[in-house]
């Protein structure tokens, strides 16, 4: 329903505008998948451990730097954020289109990383801020919904954009950056800042950073070093020693990046480790279905885009059936049954793939599968989370689950590459489909955990701020 205030626009063109600056970051993410084997081709020295730092650089960066981007958002003002995020992205993707060296691409994607975790927090906390509390649930839902829609035009996106070569994978974020600037200017609402306290707590964001870097780079590093090699042990070493390094540095600031309320949240905590385990699961199941069908069966981009529509294109609809179900048995049941979909996907892979196997009848239905797991499970999560928060910490709250999902992103590519080295290594693809189910089987487990209708635990109420403590009712409805 729209606004009738003259000085508030339409709630749904606000929401179309924030929607195209989140497909912009989700289509990216997913059209970049595709693009790997083209990169290998143009920078044929270089080994898939070193041009999985396409993926991966963006992905640390952007999983550190969300929460402290969603403060800087609380404070600046969702609006702002916005379009700083949206711009930064922009000038990003042109230096990506337009790197000479693998190592210029990857700084370019630093770039994005810091655009997209600008973005991202901050639209959900425009959206979230434009809709009464009782529709916030279905808001929440298509919000995540448009993720899965970007996962599948994504690829059939990138198969085309990659005739003429990679490049066009950013060039074509150019003109909905563009727009979205110039729209936005215009019409996004600008809600007051719901948080004047200090700054974020950058220097914990660095470290953060920092520590899931080494922890990649051991993960992607180790089999060509050696596990337990004088280089990887101090990598290992480097990564505890970060690790406490944040720990002490979060537990101290007056604006940690992970606030303690969060912590002991059991709803949201639960839903947080959930997210950075199915993180794990899902971002190596993407790649690796995409490497498999250009690199194994030597499909080209555009009919590897093709293929790996059906299972992305199965979550919004998903999502929004799945929806209806939250409010009578729970979202744990519902994640319960997203791990075992999801599970049975790569089952059914690692069972049916083989160099001379048929797509119809051996890859798609696992596609279908894990698809219907996505659907299930992440929306679930998101919107249970995002349950657990006062409206004053949205963009917050929103940032650390989508943050930890990251981090579980940023694991599963490492995994994938560890577990494949070579990507014509067909055994390499059942050892990652099996660390990938296991992933997806512990997220189940730890879905047993969120509370059950009728059973808030005593912790379990939304997490506010001392300035605000306006419960998010219906949040994790519809």
């Amino acid at each position: 329903m729209a606004d009738t205030d003259p000085d508030h626009p339409p709630r749904a063109l606000a929401a179309v505008l924030v929607c195209a600056g989140v497909v912009l970051v989700n289509l990216d993410l997913f059209i970049v998948n595709v693009a790997m084997p083209s990169l290998a081709e143009t920078w044929s020295h270089s080994s898939l451990a070193d041009l999985s730092w396409v993926l991966n650089a963006y992905t640390v960066v952007f999983a550190a730097l969300l929460v402290p981007a969603g403060r800087l958002s609380d404070r600046i003002g969702h609006r702002r954020a916005f379009l700083a995020g949206t711009a930064v992205f922009t000038a990003a993707s042109a230096l990506c289109a337009a790197s000479p060296t693998l190592a210029v691409l990857v700084i370019a994607r630093l770039g994005q990383a810091v655009g997209a975790a600008l973005l991202m927090p901050a639209s959900l906390g425009l959206l979230l801020t434009s809709y009464p509390p009782e529709r916030r649930g279905a808001v929440i839902r298509a919000w995540a919904a448009i993720g899965g829609l970007a996962a599948a035009l994504g690829p059939i996106l990138g198969g085309l954009l990659l005739e003429p070569g990679w490049r066009w994978v950013f060039l074509v974020n150019l003109p909905i950056g563009v727009g979205t600037l110039v729209l936005g200017l215009r019409r996004l609402p600008d809600p007051a800042p719901t948080d004047r306290g200090p700054l974020p707590d950058l220097l914990g964001a660095a470290l953060l950073t920092a520590a899931i870097g080494a922890l990649s780079l051991g993960v992607v590093r180790a089999p060509d070093w050696g596990w337990w090699s004088g280089r990887t042990v101090a990598v290992w070493a480097l990564t505890l020693v970060l690790v406490l390094g944040f720990l002490l540095r979060n537990g101290r600031h007056p604006r940690p990046v992970v606030e303690g309320a969060l912590v002991r949240n059991r709803t949201y905590a639960v839903a947080g480790v959930a997210n950075t385990l199915f993180g794990i699961a899902f971002a190596g199941m993407l790649i690796s279905g995409t490497m498999w069908m250009q690199t194994v069966w030597g499909w080209s981009a555009l009919r590897t885009g093709l293929g790996t529509v059906p299972g992305p294109l199965c979550v919004p609809f998903v999502s929004i059936v799945a929806g209806r179900y939250v409010s009578r048995f729970g979202p744990g049941p519902l994640v319960v049954l997203g791990g075992l979909s999801f599970s049975a996907g790569l089952g059914w892979w690692i069972v049916r793939l083989e160099p001379h196997a048929r797509y119809a009848s051996d890859m798609l239905p696992g596609s279908i599968l894990t698809g219907i797991g996505v659907g299930l499970i992440l929306p679930t999560l998101i919107a249970t989370a995002t349950g657990a928060l006062s409206p004053d910490r949205f963009a917050t709250g929103s940032g650390v689950i989508t943050m930890l999902r990251q981090v579980g992103s940023a694991l599963g590519v490492a995994v994938f590459v560890a577990a494949v080295g070579a990507p014509t290594t067909l055994d390499g693809y059942d050892r990652a489909w099996y660390i990938l189910g296991a992933a997806t089987l512990l997220t189940a487990t730890a879905a047993l955990f969120l509370p059950r209708p009728g059973r808030e635990p005593a912790t379990g109420g939304p997490v506010a701020s001392k300035a605000g403590s306006v419960r998010a009712e219906g949040a994790t409805a519809g």
